[in-house]
């Protein structure tokens, strides 16, 4: 429901306790609050793009990690005006959109491999889902591990991990105000407190924003309010307490994609705008997601220390689409009519829950056994699941056209009880050992077991499935570093994924398939050129079972796993300041990607679908040395054609995207501020940013040209 009165009045609270916020901390001068050699950690303002967590169990140097690993910095998010993880994936060509309508839950792949919403998310290393936007503002970073990552996340999809690191209290008091305005309305506006309190040991960091949301596609609208917090407290010099919690209630109308006009072409004749969830009684998507976290440390001695950390999630979701899909006039399931005729459907699954809970234990510490040395690691962990969810409404109500809408009524339909659905628990066990076999060769070697006790109950079908599994999972890689800033390295790894879901209109609708393993190989190397500016290139291949709609006659369909999708890639990168005033982000990525053993001719040895065989982009930041403060960027993204079915019947073609911006750094009434202008898709260009083909197969325009202005301010 929209309630922009209140998200106007938090955030008018949060800009005055930021111009308070000095009665809070202590004063800069004070020795006191200079002294902070004993907190463990505290954050910052730099970026901090050389260092992540998310490929092992501590934060390391990216030279130094046998994995490709991509960092997003709070840095970048800023300057590129970043509100939404769709923005932020578009710095790496190795993630895709992946079924991921504007308005509903943001869904990638990497590599060429769906994420799960479950398990393929994480936040400060402890898994969330993915079901709705995950909100940026008290993000310090995004870090994106590409590639199997079954040691460090257990149960997971083979194409990686994203973790979004939480802020954390500042060493010196922090206010900044940013508002941003976009040409269709959108209004948005955050605050970022931090510092620390009189007693330095406790320190805050609070984070407010408000947004009304009024998307590329016309009546996609929809409002979003945040507020997070994240405390810490230096208990002893030794030991430091964390908790941070967010919520997040965002409502915003979904929309739907597009299917082929015959069910053999490609729409032609439309406006990306163009938005097909249009009825009177559409309503928006409501979700409210929060989160409570833990994390707490104990140095023993400068080299051992145990940590832990917990999270709970708690999901709640109303969905309300008036949805298309076929045509009965030409009897096409899937497909439009040929004319842009297409059935509506009153789609609504009211009450959807989800909480679960993620919490991990470990010991990490150097040692020596002769000459070699070793970092080791070892802990628990474990994930409990609850998802709940009641009979849904899917009825047919009309008839109406993408050239030409058509007002239709709505079903009489009630959705029913909401029960428990999903109940899983994942316990693992995981050992890590990186030894120091010579100055220049490093052996890394880990194993994690888990045990899964599932349990799923099929509403349509009224039925239960229980089920336990056991894996062993390795991951074994040997750096060598032939100087002090070049690595090269060779990994091998295995992983485990939830089985996919069949959809509402299989046979074994909604059921879940078996576990699968995956398995990696990956050669990668690293340069730092410079202390600011690294090369990285990687070939990678990865296996793992295929999953597809088997259809037993022209309409009917199972949902199964037959055969072998197998993935060979090559990804070069370059990031940094490749000068004293020039930033560069460049991402390639070449995928080769093919199908094969499911007995089927139509399906052997053609590409994976929605996902191109070559994306580049590149984005440069440039400092005008004779306007001080003033930079200028641009960016150039590029996607080769994708197959929209398996089948490679029907590929949709390559698309070039410019976008331009500037920022100027200067100070109003004697505040520090930049202002920020962009302009997204310059040329206008209409093409296909995401043709998935799930749910028998929709196509997703990209956006059209968009401006966008804002200001930050710091106090």
């Amino acid at each position: 429901m929209s309630t922009p009165n209140l998200s106007v009045s938090v955030l008018t609270l949060a800009i005055l306790h930021a111009f308070a916020a000095p009665a809070l901390a202590s004063d800069a001068s004070d020795p006191q609050a200079q002294s902070m050699a004993e907190v463990v950690v505290t954050a910052s303002k730099a970026p901090a793009a050389k260092r992540a967590s998310v490929g092992g169990f501590s934060e390391a140097p990216l030279l130094q990690t046998p994995a490709s690993v991509t960092v997003i910095s709070q840095k970048d998010m800023q300057d590129l005006q970043i509100r939404n993880l769709s923005d932020a994936v578009k710095l790496d060509t190795s993630i895709n959109d992946a079924y991921n309508a504007v308005g509903y839950a943001e869904q990638f792949s990497i590599r060429g491999f769906k994420l799960d919403n479950n398990s393929s998310y994480r936040k400060d290393g402890v898994a969330i889902p993915g079901d709705t936007q995950i909100p940026l503002e008290n993000k310090e970073r995004i870090e994106v591990l590409k590639g199997l990552a079954g040691l460090q996340a257990g149960v997971a999809a083979p194409g990686g991990v994203i973790d979004f690191i939480v802020k954390r209290p500042t060493a010196a008091p922090l206010r900044t105000v940013t508002v941003e305005t976009r040409e269709r309305g959108t209004l948005y506006g955050a605050v970022d407190l931090g510092g620390r309190l009189e007693d330095t040991r406790f320190g805050y960091r609070v984070n407010v924003a408000a947004e009304r949301l009024r998307s590329y596609i016309k009546g996609a609208d929809g409002n979003r309010k945040f507020i997070s917090g994240a405390f810490d407290w230096q208990i002893s010099p030794q030991a430091l307490l964390q908790i941070d919690a967010d919520y997040q209630d965002k409502a915003q109308a979904t929309a739907p994609g597009f299917q082929l006009l015959n069910n053999k072409t490609l729409p032609t004749g439309i406006s990306a705008d163009a938005m097909l969830n249009l009825q009177p009684w559409t309503r928006p998507v409501e979700t409210v997601t929060s989160n409570l976290g833990l994390r707490f440390q104990y140095a023993f001695n400068d080299d051992w220390h145990a940590t832990l950390s917990a999270n709970q999630h708690s999901f709640k979701r109303d969905d309300y689409t008036a949805f298309p899909y076929g045509c009965s006039g030409q009897d096409l399931y899937p497909g439009f009519c040929g004319n842009g005729d297409y059935d509506v459907y009153d789609y609504r699954s009211l009450g959807e829950t989800k909480k679960p809970l993620s919490a991990q234990a470990m010991i990490q510490g150097k040692f020596a056994t002769g000459a070699l040395r070793h970092a080791f690691t070892a802990g628990v962990s474990t994930f409990r699941r609850k998802d709940r969810a009641g009979l849904y409404v899917y009825d047919w109500v009309g008839v109406s056209n993408i050239y030409q809408p058509q007002i239709v009524g709505t079903s009489p339909g009630v959705t029913g009880p909401v029960r428990l659905v999903r109940k899983d628990t994942e316990n693992a066990v995981f050992v890590q050992d990186i030894v120091s076999l010579t100055p220049n060769w490093k052996l890394h070697g880990g194993l994690r077991h888990i045990n899964v006790d599932g349990y799923q109950y099929v509403l349509k079908a009224d039925t239960e499935i229980r089920a336990k599994h056991d894996f062993l999972l390795p991951n074994v890689s040997l750096v060598y570093t032939p100087l002090d800033n070049v690595s090269v390295y060779a990994a091998y790894s295995q992983g485990m994924e939830h089985g996919g879901t069949a959809d509402r209109k299989a046979l074994n609708a909604n059921v879940e398939l078996t576990p699968s393993r995956s398995k990696q190989v990956e050669l990668g190397a690293k340069m730092d050129v410079t202390p600011d500016f690294m090369l990285a290139a990687s070939l990678f291949q990865i296996r793992k079972g295929l999953e597809f709609n088997q259809y037993v006659d022209s309409t009917a369909y199972n949902f199964v796993r037959e055969g072998q999708a197998q993935h060979r890639g090559l990804e070069l990168s370059a990031q940094g300041k490749a000068s004293s005033n020039l930033s560069l982000g460049a991402s390639v990525t070449a995928l080769n990607s093919q199908q094969s053993g499911t007995g089927n001719a139509d399906l052997d040895g053609k590409r994976v679908p929605n996902v191109p065989a070559f994306k580049a982009a590149v984005h440069a930041d440039y400092a005008v040395q004779q306007v001080a403060g003033l930079s200028v960027n641009g960016s150039w993204e590029y996607a080769g054609k994708k197959a929209f079915e398996y089948n490679n019947t029907t590929f949709v073609p390559s698309y070039h995207v410019f976008n331009l911006g500037a920022a100027w750094a200067t100070r109003i009434a004697g505040t520090r501020a930049v202002l920020r202008a962009s302009v997204n898709n310059v040329a206008d260009k209409f093409y296909w940013r995401d043709v998935t083909p799930e749910s028998d197969g929709y196509l997703y325009p990209g956006a059209s040209r968009t401006f966008k202005l804002s200001a930050q301010f710091d106090f």
